[in-house]
């Protein structure tokens, strides 16, 4: 089978996606592939997607073991290795939930998603939330895990301590974090003897998180955004009155007019070409071979990126009230909007 030939037929050539540089000298593509199905999709389709996508030319595939998916992703990559993918090509993330931050934990954890994504090492491993709080598929808003509790730092760095380990075990290539703040990611900096290589967090034009952007830019750290284009298909306990829709903002609507493409493809555009990373999630095949080629043509104008920068709402849509560890606490709380580690 001529991989190449069929991957270029059926979609885009993998070496026309850019790639950014790591400070480890790995080389991440710019767009990945998400697959967590937002309590909508089957791990089936999800699996589907991934197969079809990497047949098209996607090598980045952003997993995490809480999406309860890894066990039909992983036959889906061992097959397109064997027929020919290189596994040198491919970028694989997985993520380490939130009841797994137990030192004891982390390095079965960690074998778990490399046996069900079939797989001997893994490119990008995060700590999935700053939080040591669980949660059941599908609960609402009001849930919350009767053990949780706050971030600890101490705590945060024997979880890290281990994702070091990983590293020097060959089963990580690259650790990183999701989820976090700048407070938080300075402490990590400081008390880090790997310090992370990517930190993934919500980035779309009505959501810009400036200065965590720019600081994990400044620290050499590649950011990764996820529901880039505004997350239409999240979980509805995600979901809250004053959210805004980034796909029906007139400046985007504008922009999109300008290139005929759909207005996600201009969030897509935009969030590669501040300089991050973007992990959209679709099982629907024009959607996400769309968000692929978003990166190969009609670049966005400097004015265009302009009168963007200038579109942020600070309309965080993954709010994470499930994390909340006690009583009379909104999500605020999670996110140390005074640029301070929120107390016990």
């Amino acid at each position: 089978m001529d991989t190449k030939n069929n991957s270029a037929a059926a979609g885009v050539e993998p070496e026309q996606v850019p790639k950014k540089a790591l400070y480890t000298g790995d080389k991440i593509p710019v767009v990945g592939l998400g697959t967590f199905g937002s309590d909508r999709y089957s791990g089936g389709q999800v699996a589907a997607a991934v197969k079809d996508a990497v047949a098209s030319g996607y090598r980045h595939i952003d997993c995490a073991s809480v999406y309860g998916n890894e066990h039909l992703i992983g036959p889906v990559l061992k097959e397109a290795v064997k027929n020919g993918v290189k596994r040198s090509e491919l970028w694989i993330t997985s993520k380490l939930w939130n009841d797994k931050h137990a030192e004891k934990d982390v390095l079965p954890a960690c074998k778990s998603s490399l046996r069900d994504l079939q797989l001997e090492h893994l490119d990008l491993y995060l700590i999935h939330w700053p939080f040591p709080n669980s949660h059941a598929k599908g609960v609402s808003v009001s849930s919350r895990d009767p053990r949780a509790k706050p971030y600890i730092h101490e705590n945060y760095m024997r979880t890290w301590r281990q994702l070091e380990k990983l590293v020097d075990l060959g089963l990580v290539r690259n650790i990183g974090t999701s989820n976090m703040t700048v407070p938080k990611l300075k402490l990590l900096l400081r008390d880090s003897r790997i310090k992370p290589a990517c930190a993934e967090m919500e980035l779309h034009p009505h959501f810009q998180q400036e200065e965590l952007f720019n600081f994990t830019v400044e620290q050499g750290i590649v950011p990764i955004g996820y529901s880039p284009i505004g997350s239409p298909k999240r979980p509805e306990r995600d979901r809250t009155p004053e959210d805004t829709v980034d796909i029906e903002d007139p400046v985007i609507v504008k922009i999109a007019g300008r290139l005929k493409v759909h207005p996600a493809v201009v969030c897509i555009k935009w969030g590669v070409q501040r300089g991050g990373v973007v992990i959209p999630f679709s099982v629907n095949r024009e959607k996400y071979m769309s968000n692929l080629k978003a990166v190969l043509s009609g670049a966005l104008t400097k004015e265009e990126m302009k009168e963007l920068s200038k579109l942020d709402k600070n309309c965080r849509l993954v709010k994470g009230q499930v994390f909340l560890w006690k009583e009379g606490q909104t999500w605020e709380d999670l996110w140390d909007l005074n640029g301070k580690i929120s107390p016990p």
